[in-house]
């Protein structure tokens, strides 16, 4: 057996003899830590047209979404920041959990989770001015311009500009 191969066993041995505690502090000191957020596509009942946010700096359009809050789970926090946004209420039954349900951005360390659910288009918002400077219902086939992020996440869903591009997906 080689030297570093026995150094690794001997690690593993020791590791998993220490308290739970510490093995905890040790793991998150070495593993990368992810933020996480909850990401909504709010399409129509048509599944033609897409609910978009400009947002400051006001650069591109992009998708409701934001942080989880400490102790709620993806589909609360993907109701909350709906509501937060645009006034958009709905019960959490109405969320729908994408496919994929999860993008992980490795780049930037977060984690997207996707929900989908369909509202009637209605051009009366109840936006939060500190966050969104507008909405707006746009066409599938003549999105406008999109922030990057943005674009790449809606081509793990074949909508945007990136759709025919799956190496964007990798970045």
């Amino acid at each position: 057996m080689a030297v570093k191969q026995q150094l690794r066993m001997v690690a593993y041995r020791t590791f998993y003899r220490l308290p739970a505690r510490w093995k905890r502090r040790i793991v998150r000191t070495f593993q990368p830590t992810y933020t996480i957020g909850a990401v909504i596509l709010v399409r129509d009942p048509g599944a033609s047209r897409i609910l978009l946010l400009r947002q400051p700096p006001g650069a591109g359009w992009s998708l409701p979404a934001g942080l989880m809050d400490r102790g709620e789970r993806p589909v609360q926090t993907a109701a909350r920041e709906l509501a937060e946004e645009t006034g958009i209420e709905l019960p959490l039954e109405r969320f729908r959990p994408a496919n994929p349900n999860a993008v992980v951005h490795t780049r930037g360390q977060w984690v997207d989770m996707v929900f989908e659910t369909e509202v009637e288009p209605s051009d009366e918002f109840t936006i939060d001015a500190a966050e969104v400077i507008e909405a707006a219902w746009h066409r599938l086939d003549t999105l406008p311009p999109l922030t990057v992020s943005t674009s790449q996440l809606l081509a793990h869903y074949g909508i945007g500009p990136y759709k025919d591009y799956p190496e964007v997906l990798t970045k």
